[in-house]
């Protein structure tokens, strides 16, 4: 399996082609899988926001509040309301504001972003990911898209790529009835190839400055497997989550 980068893309604004700027700088193959970067998906559909436009409410400055006497700086209340308004469900209140956006991803602050926005403020998660990649997948030769996003993970440090919308292809790999190496039968596993793809992408994309964001993915073969369109975990199965909702931060 091959992984590279599409070279020379230019700053993507509001309106912008990304189908036709990939499509333009890289001769794709039909079994490509093409992994979008969520931040040139959300410029492209026009989700750069202002804080402007999200005037607080009572919940959003009690929010803002609490994180700043948690952390000791400064917090924007407004910046606490765009978090609510992109989310179904606050799990977390403190230290920091983990929630569900509205299409199933858990993750800090909405997956908010404040980098990286040329003129504006915020980046907004796209409306749909896999929504957006199914657009891109329909004007490319490619038949598999992933938008990918970075994330932090429980109990490990650090962030690494995962994929949040798809198109093409279902997000995980079902071995369940299958047999391991001494014959018994699994149960159980079922294999997020869609993280595990944007994660091997991110390693090429990078971070920061220097990052790209188009990668294309290269002879990945699915094999013989099931397939399962699980991908953001049951609410009811979720134990995590439970439990992290019963939990009150106490510093």
């Amino acid at each position: 399996m091959d992984l590279f980068p599409v070279p020379d893309l230019p700053e993507i604004r509001e309106g912008d082609d990304l189908a036709g700027l990939i499509r333009d700088r890289v001769d794709l193959r039909e079994d490509d899988v093409v992994c979008v970067a969520s931040t040139i998906v959300s410029k492209a559909e026009g989700r750069a926001a202002d804080l402007s436009e999200f005037p607080a409410g009572p919940r959003a400055r009690e929010l803002a509040a609490r994180l700043e006497e948690i952390s000791g700086d400064e917090k924007d209340p407004r910046f606490a309301q765009a978090v609510l308004e992109e989310s179904t469900e606050v799990i977390m209140e403190a230290p920091f504001l983990l929630t569900e956006s509205r299409f199933g991803h858990v993750g800090v602050n909405a997956g908010i972003d404040r980098s990286n926005v040329p003129g504006h403020d915020l980046l907004l998660l796209p409306r749909r990911p896999s929504g957006s990649a199914e657009r891109i997948r329909a004007e490319l030769p490619a038949d598999r898209v992933l938008v990918t996003d970075t994330c932090g993970r429980p109990f490990r440090h650090g962030q690494r790529g995962v994929a949040i919308g798809w198109a093409g292809m279902s997000p995980s790999r079902d071995w369940r009835g299958e047999a391991d190496r001494d014959g018994r039968e699994l149960g159980v596993t079922v294999e997020s190839v869609a993280d595990e793809l944007a994660a091997a992408a991110n390693l090429v994309a990078g971070e920061g400055a220097g990052g790209t964001p188009v990668v294309v993915v290269r002879g990945f073969e699915w094999g013989d497997h099931g397939e399962s369109d699980a991908h953001f975990r049951d609410v009811d199965g979720d134990f995590v989550r439970r439990a992290v909702r019963g939990w009150e931060y106490d510093a």
